[in-house]
């Protein structure tokens, strides 16, 4: 983990979350992991305490300049108290169905932006003798790959836990200063800014225009002529694509890395192919539940994707470009839809359409902070239709991690949703299993777990039409009480993938890393 230095500023990528933002739809990312036994409220106080000097922008809190001139910055919290960090709350019956509950009700709640922009929850009582930590970072703080980062430095790859490092003494809260000086301050680095951003344009420009003269008239190039028409459209709204006013639902579903791994050697495409044929075919039945006709549809998928160099690995703040990917609703043969996917990502990925998104990017970044404050919160309500689901697959540890000694048996992700995306998917990797986390808003999406149900169809489903038996069964520390859902009238199986713009099993290498700055 880097170094944070005082009085950094947020990039704007960063900042934008804080922008938009507003009570109902809190912009963190987060996880709920399950641990074998109880983990004492003070012993985890001690380790995390303990383990803060190694990120100290987690004893940060966001700074705001006096009206919005300028981006925001990261300076010392006043009277840091960990407590208001890590709390605990204790579950009645520990059935699955509370735990879902008790999760949902923390994850709907928008942080004090006058503290750290972190906290852990410890669920004591999970049936089976399981803890559950709920564990939220503001978007603004990191995105899905620097959150695994801050997991690596509080968790360990044995049972025998690390000897905590020498405390060593805490910065110094700077005092506060005169708001006249902080203005001029504002408006000086506002100006320098301006600049920048202005050259940092330049030069996409200069990055996409060189993209589009390499690669013109070029067949990966030409082919996606026949994309672009499907990627520019509006998007068609399916059940949960209304406004999001919160609260929070999140629900979950688990299933083995092996079955991926065999239908990928049946039927070609990648790790994230096959993760997106799944969930496209998911949000089919769930369309199909809905009554909604699904002839000649599509959904909208946008797929962010992991930009850091191999030098930054562990940087904190969001390093990701968005990748659209417009999956076909109408396909019901599993091998058919793999293969469509699969040669839709492939044609996106060679067209380097996440250079043209960062283009974009840079636009929106030219226009000034205040206005961006300004619009932020109500941009988040306007009925926009860009995409139907945000779709991001990170890859976590391959191995058994600990926390104080106690195994992790399961690591469910979460994203938040927003705007019109009632819905949103995440996919997080972790010791041979791939665990579903499904964020939705309790008004577009009150039936949100029966998605669970329909990703375990859609795999039994691609399975069978790739002829691969299951060979190992998703690890369910928690007794599953899901309702029986209808399976469609019989489905036409053939194989397909999923997608993402990286393959997985490449970047899937991310073991724990040492806990060291």
């Amino acid at each position: 983990m880097p170094q944070s230095q005082k009085g950094e500023r947020l990039s704007w990528g960063d900042a934008a979350f804080l922008y938009l933002e507003r009570e109902g739809t809190p912009l963190n990312v987060a996880s709920l992991f399950l641990f074998e036994g109880r983990i004492p409220l003070e012993d985890c106080i001690q380790l995390v305490d303990s383990k803060l000097p190694l990120i100290p922008r987690y004893l940060q809190r966001v700074v705001m300049p006096p009206y919005n001139i300028g981006l925001p910055t990261w300076e010392s919290a006043p009277q840091f108290d960990i407590r208001h960090h890590i709390r605990e709350e204790k579950l009645k019956r520990g059935s699955e169905a509370e735990l879902k509950q008790k999760t949902s009700k923390i994850l709907s709640k928008v942080m004090d932006r006058s503290q750290p922009l972190w906290d852990f929850t410890l669920l004591q009582g999970v049936r089976g003798g399981h803890t559950g930590v709920v564990a939220r970072i503001h978007h603004c703080l990191a995105d899905g790959i620097a959150g695994i980062g801050l997991m690596n430095v509080l968790l360990d790859t044995t049972a025998t836990p690390q000897r905590a490092p020498k405390r060593s003494k805490r910065e110094q809260a700077a005092p506060q200063r005169d708001s006249g000086a902080l203005l001029l301050e504002s408006l000086v680095n506002s100006y320098s800014q301006l600049v920048q951003k202005a050259l940092g344009t330049e030069a996409e420009v200069l990055k996409v225009a060189q993209g589009i003269v390499a690669q013109s008239g070029t067949g990966p190039f030409a082919e996606l002529g026949s994309l672009l028409p499907e990627i520019t459209a509006p998007a068609e709204r399916l059940p949960f694509n209304q406004v999001c006013k919160g609260p929070q639902k999140f629900a979950w579903a688990s299933v083995p890395m092996a079955d991926f791994k065999a239908i990928r050697e049946r039927c070609g495409g990648t790790f994230n192919d096959v993760v997106l044929t799944i969930v496209t075919s998911a949000f089919r039945k769930y369309a199909k539940a809905h009554k909604v006709n699904t002839a000649n549809r599509l959904l909208r998928l946008v797929v962010p994707v992991n930009v850091r160099g191999s030098g930054d690995a562990g940087a904190l703040g969001n390093r990701i470009s968005f990748v659209p990917v417009p999956a076909p609703l109408d396909i019901r043969d599993p091998r058919e839809l793999l293969a469509n996917i699969s040669q839709r990502t492939q044609l996106i990925k060679n067209a380097h359409i996440a250079e043209f998104v960062g283009f974009f990017g840079a636009l929106l970044a030219a226009i000034p902070t205040s206005v961006q404050a300004l619009i932020g919160p109500i941009a988040s309500r306007l009925p926009l239709s860009v995409c139907n689901v945000i779709c991001t697959n990170v890859p976590g540890p391959q191995v058994p991690i600990y926390l104080l000694g106690h195994r992790m048996t399961a690591w469910y992700p979460y994203v938040p949703i927003g705007g019109e995306m009632g819905v949103n998917c995440a996919i997080l990797t972790y010791d041979g299993t791939a665990y579903f986390g499904f964020t939705g808003d309790a008004n577009a999406a009150p039936d949100l777990e029966r998605l669970e149900q329909f990703v375990t169809t859609s795999l039994a489903e691609l399975r069978k039409a790739a002829g691969v038996r299951s060979r190992t069964k998703a690890e369910k520390p928690v007794r599953m009480q899901r309702p029986k859902i209808q399976a469609e009238t019989k489905p036409k199986i053939d194989p397909v993938p999923a997608s993402s713009s990286t393959e997985h099993d490449k970047s899937a290498q991310a073991t724990v890393l040492a806990a060291s700055a």
